[in-house]
């Protein structure tokens, strides 16, 4: 369900979505936002992508019937049985649209792979 072709821009990757999508598309965006203001906003891999010092941080991405989140953190410790109760693989998370979407867990995703990049992991 992504846009065809590539958007250049978060703001038109997530316009192509319809409305239900788009306003939790935005949600998440906003928790991103609110967990680590000093990111920037970029489309890498045709997909929304959060970046500190131009190395990406934390992706999303709209589907049918679920928003994506990478990387997922699934084998620390503090995430593992969390991110359990979700579809995705080694490094992913699939948040379904049929439920309601878990912003703190996102914002605490976020935060955990800002410390990441601060200290120089990969990740």
């Amino acid at each position: 369900m992504k846009p065809d072709p590539a958007p250049a821009s978060v703001d038109e990757y997530i316009a192509g979505f319809p409305d239900v999508v788009r306003k939790t598309l935005e949600d998440i965006r906003s928790t991103i936002r609110d967990a680590a203001p000093d990111l920037e906003e970029a489309i890498r891999y045709g997909i929304p992508t959060f970046q500190w010092n131009g190395k990406n941080v934390i992706h999303f991405a709209g589907y049918r019937n679920h928003i994506g989140l990478y990387p997922a953190p699934r084998a620390s410790e503090e995430f593992r049985a969390e991110l359990s109760a979700y579809k995705g693989g080694k490094g992913t998370v699939q948040f379904p649209l049929s439920d309601p979407i878990p912003h703190d867990l996102i914002r605490r995703i976020v935060e955990f792979r800002v410390r990441e990049r601060m200290e120089g992991r990969r990740g």
